[in-house]
């Protein structure tokens, strides 16, 4: 038959759209020719393949080889399509039968000899390949990788023949066990190790129990990246689903083979990062910090130290939970519902309202540094804690020391359990007429907001972050309604 039709995948984002390999041999001079937009990459799989079936002790067929890519509209990128080229072209030369090809999406690269090699964006591939009812035949360095995606079906090959022989029936191989991810439980840096900073606690555990934003500021060496380090081992176990999606993120990466996380991430750029670092995109668009910290907690140590335009970027995520990246051919979007931790110095040296160290910036300069926050990144911070300096009798006494991170997590966990339960989702997410229902002010606490917003200059976001934090303050305590203690606490942490 001189035809043959291979199925595979491209990758777009998180998304993996199908992609028809289609083979066709006819006389003529000896060519082959791929269409269907391929990339640089692509093309130059002509050599590749031609070797690897050489190699491989195949016959390359004589005359005009023609493959197409279809759909010809979308970007084709990578070694991925190498395998599913030279499988098409064993099909329409008969070297191969096809009776199998229909129930096989096959992503792959292979070199010279023969091996097939990794290819990024293997998790994606494997949920598309999922939810179509195929089986994926991929490369054995990533099948383990693909095998976290339930219900998946994944083929592990080493190398061109051995997934010849398995497609033409005479050395099937059995599909790798399907390993679900689930989070391990590990806690990290423990809590304990922070000693004192009674405030600071209490806010990261505020932040925790209601997934909100946090500002550390103060003094170098007070315990702000301490305090930022713990926040991962105080919160709940991550969904399945987080983790799954984190995985499909991490993998789209060059690293391929890398082992998935299995518990919540933490990321922490360094403030030199570009915007493409921290945010995503690039020439060839790929997921950022912020997305990469999808599900877990992103910490910006030395905030005003990043250019203010990658800070900027920072909107809408925070906002919406992921980032569009438009191009003129396509608009992608990955991911990013993260909780943000940052800290920060109340001046360029460090030491203004220090009570032991003077500060020796002018006011001018405290302006400037200040200055590199905007006033609508700040707006969506919740917290804002001043971490304070403690004293050197106080750091050496172990009856300082406070709670461990699993004591807190249990009472973090259980906090989150209960909003699950009644709205559906984490207090930080709340919105519109499901926030004023959900905290339930009286007459008087409503005035005595409205008040306090006016005094405070509070822009309606503002209003709804307290209102957040007001409710998880109450969820703390176990209370059913708003009250004013909790409303006078949510607003003291935005003064700060």
């Amino acid at each position: 038959m001189p035809l043959s039709v291979i199925y595979s995948r491209a990758t777009v984002g998180v998304e993996a759209p199908a992609v028809q390999v289609e083979t066709h041999l006819s006389g003529g001079l000896p060519a082959l020719n791929i269409v269907g937009l391929p990339a640089t990459a692509v093309r130059e799989s002509r050599d590749r393949v031609r070797s690897a079936l050489l190699n491989a002790h195949f016959q390359f067929p004589d005359g005009r080889i023609t493959v197409n890519l279809a759909p010809a509209d979308l970007p084709k990128e990578g070694g991925r399509f190498d395998l599913p080229i030279a499988l098409g072209i064993l099909a329409a030369s008969g070297q191969l039968p096809s009776q199998h090809l229909a129930r096989h999406e096959c992503v792959g690269e292979l070199s010279l000899g023969g091996e097939l090699r990794a290819v990024p964006g293997i998790i994606p591939v494997a949920q598309a390949c999922t939810r179509a009812g195929r089986r994926l035949l991929a490369p054995a360095s990533t099948a383990t990788l693909a095998s976290v995606v339930p219900g998946s079906q994944v083929i592990a090959a080493c190398d061109l023949l051995t997934a010849c022989a398995h497609l033409n029936g005479r050395e099937p191989l059995a599909p790798v066990a399907s390993t679900p991810l689930t989070d391990t439980g590990e806690s990290g840096p423990d809590l304990a190790d922070v000693v004192g900073q009674v405030q600071a606690r209490r806010a990261l555990e505020v932040a925790a129990s209601g997934g909100h934003h946090l500002l550390f500021s103060g003094p170098p060496g007070t315990g702000k990246t301490l305090l930022a380090s713990r926040l991962p081992g105080i919160l709940p176990p991550a969904s399945a689903e987080d983790l799954l999606t984190n995985a499909a993120l991490h993998s789209l990466s060059d690293s391929t083979s890398m082992a998935p996380l299995r518990r919540r991430p933490f990321r922490h750029p360094h403030h030199g990062a570009s915007a493409a670092a921290l945010v995503g995109g690039g020439g060839r668009p790929m997921p950022g910090e912020v997305s990469l910290a999808h599900g877990g907690v992103l910490f910006l140590d030395e905030l005003p130290e990043f250019h203010r335009s990658v800070l900027d970027m920072l909107r809408e995520p925070l906002e919406s939970g992921q980032v569009t990246i438009s191009r003129a051919r396509q608009r992608i979007t990955y991911p990013a519902r993260f909780q943000l931790v940052a800290a920060m110095n109340p001046c360029p040296c460090g030491y203004d309202g220090d009570p032991e160290r003077d500060c020796h910036c002018t006011p001018e300069q405290i302006l400037r540094y200040r200055q590199r926050l905007s006033g609508p990144l700040l707006d969506r911070i919740d917290l804002r804690v001043t971490v304070g300096r403690l004293a050197p009798e106080a750091l050496l006494e172990v009856s300082a020391r406070g709670e461990s991170s699993a004591q807190v997590r249990a009472r973090v966990t259980r906090c989150r359990s209960a909003q699950l339960r009644r709205q559906g989702c984490e207090n930080a997410a709340l919105a519109g007429d499901t926030l004023l229902q959900v905290c339930a002010l009286g007459s008087a606490e409503r005035g005595h907001l409205a008040k306090a917003a006016e005094r405070l200059q509070l822009s309606g976001r503002g209003v709804h972050r307290c209102l957040r934090v007001a409710r998880t303050l109450a969820d703390m305590a176990g209370a059913a309604c708003v009250g004013r203690a909790h409303l006078n606490e949510a607003m003291a942490y935005r003064r700060n």
